[in-house]
């Protein structure tokens, strides 16, 4: 484990190698099958558009979470799911109640800009970011301060 990457204001741990890379894909070759695959349209800056990415959102029956015009009622833990949890938990030390999967297709998709703020997750959420597949970049900017942070996550790692 990593000391605090976070310049200012939050924090972020990364994890290099949290899968072992024969681990890793296998759960991403299980995950791309097993999971219920979504294309999905958001409402923002005043109108609908189709996300550049697959997703699903899976988690506790109670685990509702909405964004971006969207409601998103949690499909129940798959078994792989719940191993991973189960995974994450035990390394974070803490509960976590859903899962947002995200599917990059290929260097096209992409998500901009945005602030994981929604009152669902309460006023300083714990975010475990684990990263199957090839590597991607992950962008912090804080909200107030010039400050930010470029982290290459790559195949197996929890941030």
């Amino acid at each position: 484990m990593s000391a605090n990457l976070v310049p200012v204001d939050g924090e972020l741990y990364l994890h290099n190698n949290f899968y072992s890379r024969a681990e890793a894909d296998l759960l991403f070759s299980q995950l791309q099958t097993e999971l219920d695959w979504q294309e999905e349209r958001i409402f923002i800056y005043g109108r609908w558009v189709k996300v550049p990415r697959l997703m699903c959102w899976y988690g506790n029956a109670e685990a509702w979470y909405r964004y971006s015009g969207v409601n998103h009622q949690p499909l129940a833990w798959t078994p792989t799911l719940q191993t991973i949890r189960e995974k994450v938990e035990r390394q974070c030390q803490c509960a976590f109640n859903s899962v947002l999967a995200n599917l990059y297709r290929d260097g096209n998709d992409s998500m901009g800009c945005h602030a994981d703020d929604e009152k669902e997750l309460g006023e300083n959420p714990l975010i475990a970011s684990l990263s199957l597949g090839g590597p991607r970049l992950f962008k912090l900017h804080h909200k107030t301060q010039p400050e930010k942070l470029d982290v290459v996550l790559n195949h197996g790692d929890l941030g």
